[in-house]
């Protein structure tokens, strides 16, 4: 039998493909136990208004060197979340499902407190796949036991959880050695995100590239719909 496997860094609420990828897979791992990248998806997403592209980014406390890790950035300050709840009522208040999704949102952003980066990111990551019925086993890769090397970490984290498919995006073509995976008897499949359809989206020209939310906001219970990657 199969197992499909996932292993990627948390971001904050990221676009529609990191969805697209824990849904086609059994297990998926966050892969915070990796160097914190600054300027990155991990603390900071985009939102679509009447403005263009907007950012929301979360302040963390950056040591400025290689060795602080995803799991281990602290969140700087409280303020930031009801400032992020503000900027997506003013751009999505008026959107078909801003009340619905609302309702799944408001109370996290505006009564949940968050030390961690990654508890953040993980706890909207499940939320919204919890609303999607996108339902992995979810799994942090600071439980298992890994090495140095990139590849191998990949690969036996694919072993301890009995994966012998491991699902990636495009990106991970510059560093995935596909023979080392296929020693270990593990295919690699890689993500097609294709041509996405578009939907129903304000504010001038369409923009895939945004938060997962600007497609939750416009299409609600069908935003499964708009998701359609190729593995």
């Amino acid at each position: 039998m199969s197992k499909k496997v996932a292993i990627l860094q948390s971001n904050y609420i990221p676009w529609k493909g990191y969805f697209d990828i824990i849904r086609n897979v059994d297990e998926f791992i966050f892969f915070d136990d990796v160097q914190y990248t600054r300027r990155d998806w991990r603390n900071r997403n985009k939102i679509k208004n009447q403005h263009g592209l907007q950012w929301l980014t979360v302040p963390v406390i950056s040591k400025h060197n290689f060795t602080q890790k995803i799991k281990d950035t602290l969140i700087d300050g409280e303020n930031w979340q009801r400032k992020h709840w503000r900027s997506l009522e003013l751009s999505y208040g008026n959107s078909d499902y801003f009340s619905e999704i609302s309702d799944l949102l408001k109370p996290v952003y505006l009564s949940e407190k968050f030390e961690f980066l990654s508890n953040l990111n993980a706890r909207f990551i499940k939320l919204i796949c919890g609303y999607l019925g996108i339902k992995p086993i979810f799994s942090n890769s600071s439980n298992f036991s890994l090495t140095d090397d990139k590849n191998i970490r990949l690969i036996n984290l694919c072993l301890e959880t009995n994966s012998n498919i491991y699902v990636t995006g495009p990106s991970a073509r510059n560093y995935i050695n596909e023979e080392a995976f296929k020693e270990k008897d593990i295919e690699v499949k890689w993500v097609n995100y294709g041509e996405y359809p578009e939907y129903s989206q304000s504010w001038g020209k369409f923009e895939h590239n945004v938060s997962v939310l600007d497609l939750l906001f416009n299409c609600g219970e069908n935003s499964n719909s708009f998701m359609n990657c190729v593995i």
